[in-house]
């Protein structure tokens, strides 16, 4: 995957296959689809739910992927819904978890009613769109009832990659014709998204940066080797150190960001 930057925007784009269906249906095969949705616990996105939304909630998973979040969700006692445009992969989820509602469908245009939702979660899907995210924004605040909540998850500038764009670390795409057939994904600044999902006329809580071994890892060429055993290892202690520099490192390296937006009761 290759890193450009482009200074107009003050963001990465990041180059090398397009985010199709089936891109993420070969993403996502495994030999056993039941283990692995039902083998992650999710617990940060549980908790997160929990803090702000009361048990029995109806909750939807835009772009939900293997529906893993989805049935950490239901299995906590919330009312979740997940949707994906992957048609093979909402198939085996139906197929291997016919008891959590995954469907197959377009977060540009989500068929449910106004205001059916208390909680909505996008979980790494906004970045894929190299045309914005005004219309799923859109869509979002649709279909969360007044004051429901948006939990969004985005890869992030974070103060490093802002450092070693500044030093021209990246090649800048001003001057580059990229084919967009190509392009996968960008990461934003935090004041980015803070402006885009509240001019949609959301109310923005908080943000948190995250992943911040992943983040130095991925930019890192000295420090890659180490960091990538520490990211991979499977042994708790290990996860407890990674988790500890995460803490640690997040603010200045994080790869991702999660947001927490709030629709007014008083807007429609």
């Amino acid at each position: 995957m290759k890193k450009y930057f482009d200074p107009k925007n003050n963001r990465l784009m990041y180059y090398g296959h397009l985010a199709t269906p089936e891109y993420w249906d070969n993403h996502w095969k495994t030999d056993d689809f039941s283990k692995a949705i039902k083998n992650k616990k999710n617990m940060f996105i549980v908790k997160t739910t929990k803090a702000y939304l009361p048990d029995n909630a109806r909750i939807i998973d835009g772009g939900c992927g293997i529906g893993d979040k989805v049935y950490a969700l239901y299995r906590n006692g919330f009312d979740a819904y997940g949707i994906d445009f992957a048609n093979q992969t909402v198939k085996m989820i139906n197929a291997c978890i016919p008891e959590i509602n995954v469907l197959l469908g377009d977060v540009r245009q989500l068929d449910f009613p106004d205001h059916y939702f208390d909680g909505y979660w996008s979980l790494g899907v906004i970045e894929h769109f190299y045309d914005g995210f005004d219309d799923i924004v859109r869509e979002m605040y649709r279909v969360l009832r007044p004051g429901g909540f948006l939990f969004l998850t985005v890869p992030e500038m974070s103060k490093l990659r802002q450092y070693l764009a500044k030093k021209g670390k990246y090649p800048d795409c001003s001057d580059l014709t990229l084919d967009r057939e190509f392009f996968y994904q960008f990461a934003y600044t935090p004041e980015y998204i803070i402006k885009t999902i509240t001019k949609n006329d959301f109310i923005f809580i908080t943000h948190t940066s995250l992943e911040g071994v992943k983040g130095f890892k991925d930019e890192s060429k000295i420090f890659k080797p180490i960091l990538q055993w520490l990211y991979d290892h499977p042994s708790l202690p290990v996860k407890a150190v990674k988790r500890t520099l995460d803490i640690i490192m997040s603010p200045f390296t994080g790869h991702s960001g999660l947001y927490i937006f709030y629709k007014s009761e008083d807007r429609q």
